[in-house]
């Protein structure tokens, strides 16, 4: 394959690994570099390839002749990639993404910039995805569904038609997410959860969730934290 594009990846953890084989072999950017913020730069290479401090980017390499890829995942509940991945805008470089070619998106839905759609994500007509999302493996994203900016979705998802999820969430693996469910953003839906209602901003969900009925005692209702 060809490659148009020449792409720094940032970040040198595992995720960063798996994005630079993802982007070398199924794609048409060259990795050429890795970046990491200076406090956390403890060798010159990785992959037999230049690690560089980010805060020194711009003047290794040129913003104009090159894309970047925050290879990070929900660290500080995805502060850490959204604060890089807009830091790295600022600094004139362009943001890349990955959408797997064994993925099955339909053909109107929306999707931001700065995402990696790994293989067998199905998402669906009228689903709209937005800026610096991770869907990983084998989700199932509904019709007339929404997935805000900077989120992140675990393998095996599954979100039913007409759910809205806030930006800055996080999904674990297995949860489910039934139909017309509002999930609102920096919510932390745990590995296996059962989403049946409403979630508030910032609501860390665990087993089964129905928001309490008005007027319930503070221990009825189903289990979360």
């Amino acid at each position: 394959m060809t490659k148009k594009h020449k792409l720094i990846l940032i970040g040198d953890s595992a995720f960063a690994e798996v994005a630079h084989e993802y982007f070398t072999w199924d794609s048409d950017y060259e990795v050429v570099a890795f970046a990491v913020e200076r406090q956390y730069l403890k060798k010159d290479s990785f992959l037999g390839l230049p690690t560089v401090a980010f805060e020194d980017l711009e003047r290794v390499y040129d913003p104009a002749a090159h894309h970047f890829f925050g290879s990070l995942v929900y660290s500080q509940q995805n502060k850490l990639r959204t604060r890089l991945y807009s830091a790295a805008k600022a600094k004139g470089f362009r943001p890349a993404s990955y959408i797997s070619p064994r993925a099955f998106i339909w053909r109107d839905a929306k999707i931001g910039e700065h995402c990696f759609i790994f293989e067998n994500n199905v998402i669906q007509p009228r689903v709209s995805i937005g800026n610096n999302v991770v869907l990983w493996s084998g989700n199932h994203i509904g019709h007339h569904s929404s997935v805000g900016d900077n989120c992140f979705i675990s393998s095996h998802v599954v979100v039913s038609g007409f759910v809205e999820i806030g930006e800055s969430c996080f999904m674990g693996v297995n949860a489910t997410v039934a139909n017309n469910v509002a999930i609102g953003a920096h919510a932390l839906i745990g590995a296996g959860a059962l989403v049946l209602g409403n979630v508030p901003a910032r609501k860390v969900v665990v087993g089964t969730w129905r928001p309490p009925q008005p007027g319930a005692s503070a221990g009825s209702g189903m289990p979360s934290r």
